[in-house]
């Protein structure tokens, strides 16, 4: 899924037969001052009377590629399916490196809760999801709670996570992407979100393809795993015989038959950022 044609065809051909359940109600506005510090606004058509939950998408692309003009398909589905949905632009390597595009991240969060009423959002229901290198700075925003910190955000703001196809127990970096992101970062365990599990961590839903070439399934099963031990809400659903991108692809109306990733991942994300789920999080 570069950020050259494969997603933006999905995202153009989206949007003739989606059915219009979806409406980008804002593009490119900056969350900071650097050029790829902006984000995209996905709204359901049919408006609330009611704040709506927010889920934030990060895309993916190995932390070198991608658009969040090329991620609308996912935008609109979640947005579909009752969310206010953002995607937002990050920056890049070899422009950056770790942990640039996880500050951004961080950044991005802190404009969502801070303008996403505006938008018709709760921004007291806000979550997080994400697509192979975006699911890995979803896995360190909800976990490693000092990019949330640094931004001025409380980190208890992210109500749950729904990542797919995401690196989280990488080390030592074997390819190219994971030295060029992260080679030169001094302490590697500091980049793992693996590092980060906690007992008080937001519930999280790790799907994965257990056909994955690209990113191996054993990084969500360490994941769990760890989280599991520390006493955390996790939920891990491998998908047999499913790839690197089809979990992430199922998202666009023409090929949502393929996995279950939507409905699940909305199912959960709604779940669990509901009113009553906050107020027993917060007694625990």
């Amino acid at each position: 899924m570069t950020a050259c044609s494969p997603a933006r065809l999905l995202t153009n051909f989206d949007r003739l037969t989606s059915g219009g359940d979806a409406r980008q109600a804002a593009q490119a506005v900056p969350y900071g001052s650097e050029p790829r510090q902006t984000l995209d606004v996905w709204a359901p058509r049919k408006q609330s009377d009611d704040p709506l939950p927010v889920v934030i998408f990060f895309y993916g692309g190995g932390w070198n590629e991608g658009a969040a003009a090329d991620y609308g398909f996912a935008g609109a589905a979640y947005a579909g399916n009752g969310f206010i949905a953002v995607v937002p632009d990050y920056r890049l390597v070899p422009s950056v490196r770790f942990p640039a595009f996880v500050e951004d991240g961080a950044l991005a969060v802190r404009w969502v809760r801070d303008n996403i009423a505006d938008y018709g959002g709760d921004p007291e229901r806000i979550t997080i999801a994400g697509h192979s290198a975006g699911a890995y700075i979803g896995a360190m925003l909800t976990l490693d709670q000092s990019y949330l910190r640094d931004a001025g955000v409380d980190p208890d703001i992210v109500r749950a996570a729904a990542l797919l196809s995401g690196p989280y127990d990488f080390y030592p970096f074997t390819e190219m992407r994971g030295r060029d992101a992260f080679g030169a970062w001094p302490e590697p365990r500091e980049t793992q979100p693996v590092t980060f599990a906690r007992a008080d961590a937001p519930p999280m839903l790790l799907i994965h393809g257990t056909a994955d070439q690209v990113v191996m399934p054993s990084n969500s099963r360490k994941l769990a795993a760890q989280l599991q031990q520390v006493g955390a809400p996790v939920t891990l659903r491998l998908y047999e015989g499913v790839n690197h991108i089809d979990p992430v692809t199922s998202l666009a109306s023409t090929f949502r038959g393929r996995t279950p990733a939507l409905q699940e991942s909305t199912s959960f994300l709604l779940d669990h950022s509901r009113p009553e789920r906050q107020q027993r999080r917060a007694a625990r």
